[in-house]
């Protein structure tokens, strides 16, 4: 299985103990979720809809590439790449 990188933005730290990214074994983004998911209950649910979609004011990249241009959830992975968990930000 792909060794990656989950990268976990200061707003979603308090939901992972605190880290600042989070290595797990997977094949593609939802897996890679998935399995921060696992080890860090209350994360998922701050990233994906109820019905397993990403929330609208999240973003996920692969690299520099955001993954609603490429395959969504289903974008594979390989080793070493770094998965970011990035939500919007807003105000004035």
């Amino acid at each position: 299985m792909t060794q990656v990188k989950v990268w976990i933005p200061p707003a979603l730290r308090e939901f992972v103990d605190g880290s600042v990214q989070v290595d797990v074994a997977a094949c593609n983004v939802t897996a890679a979720l998935a399995a921060v998911g696992e080890r860090y209950p209350g994360f998922l649910s701050r990233v994906l809809a109820p019905d397993g979609q990403l929330r609208p004011r999240v973003n996920v990249f692969v690299g520099e590439d955001n993954i609603r241009t490429r395959q969504g959830l289903d974008t594979a992975l390989i080793d070493g790449d770094i998965v970011a968990v990035i939500p919007a930000v807003a105000g004035g």
